[in-house]
């Protein structure tokens, strides 16, 4: 942002210049930081255009690329070009990474992004997703310092194929989220990397579980099997009990039977 100061000149009159109001300027900068989880938003909506771009395919063509997809994500937003094994140069960047770097970065590798321990770690995971092709993700840690604050940042690199076909262009995006840019040029430490190989086709959904058969468990027949009617539980045995024959009635009975029923009863 500019604003117009009148300052002496040498006649002491006063005369009009443009200079920049660089505290001004700064603090933008630290208002577009400011919002935490928006790197994980704007990471996940990259990747969501960029497999909406695909149609089944493996890979999309950077022809295709239409920055009106991308209006909420422009600033952060990037196209490298493969111009060696394992390192891409910035045809288009968005204004949050000259922000971080203090300077315009297209025609730039990657990895002056990084600092020395990192580009290699970058350098791989870049050659990874032009050559399988593949989708990279990484997580992020700016350099510390005086006058640099703590920053932590998400990149994400996507491949496309070029006007020839030859998968030689990345759509990514970098956001870096903290309290302030601080002093410029930022660069970062990588922590984590997260690299998915490309699989042609559009994602399936998930199937339901299926049901788990008896004969997975070697149990064979001993349970019913799926569908059919549940047999009916067996009556639980009843304990022994002796039973006593019946006596036959008093008429059937022989005479001697009939004299032995017979007590005598005295007085005594």
């Amino acid at each position: 942002m500019f604003k117009t100061r009148r300052t002496p000149d040498g006649d002491g009159a006063q005369t009009g210049v443009d200079t920049m109001d660089r505290d001004f300027d700064i603090q933008d900068k630290v208002a577009r930081l400011g919002d935490t989880g928006v790197s994980r938003r704007v990471v996940a909506q990259m990747r969501a255009y960029w497999e909406g771009l695909r149609k089944g395919r493996d890979v999309p063509a950077r022809a295709e690329i239409d920055p009106r997809g991308l209006e909420s994500a422009l600033e952060y937003a990037f196209i490298l070009e493969r111009v060696a094994p394992g390192m891409g140069r910035f045809r288009l960047a968005g204004m949050h990474l000259n922000d971080l770097m203090g300077m315009e970065v297209r025609g730039m590798p990657l990895t002056a992004l990084f600092t020395p321990e990192g580009r290699k770690r970058v350098a791989d995971a870049t050659e990874a997703v032009f050559s399988g092709p593949s989708v990279a993700e990484l997580v992020l840690t700016a350099e510390a310092g005086i006058g640099k604050p703590a920053m932590t940042a998400r990149l994400i690199l996507l491949p496309m194929k070029s006007d020839m076909g030859d998968v030689t262009r990345i759509l990514g995006c970098l956001v870096a989220e903290g309290a302030g840019i601080g002093r410029t040029p930022r660069r970062f430490v990588v922590d984590a990397v997260h690299v998915e190989p490309v699989k042609q086709g559009q994602p399936t959904p998930a199937k339901m579980p299926s049901p788990v058969r008896p004969e997975a468990f070697g149990l064979g027949a001993r349970l019913p099997k799926f569908g059919a009617d549940a047999p009916k539980p067996a009556t639980a045995p009843q304990p022994f009990t002796a039973v006593k024959p019946a006596r036959p009635a008093f008429a059937a009975r022989t005479p001697e039977e009939r004299r032995a029923m017979f007590r005598v009863v005295t007085n005594d």
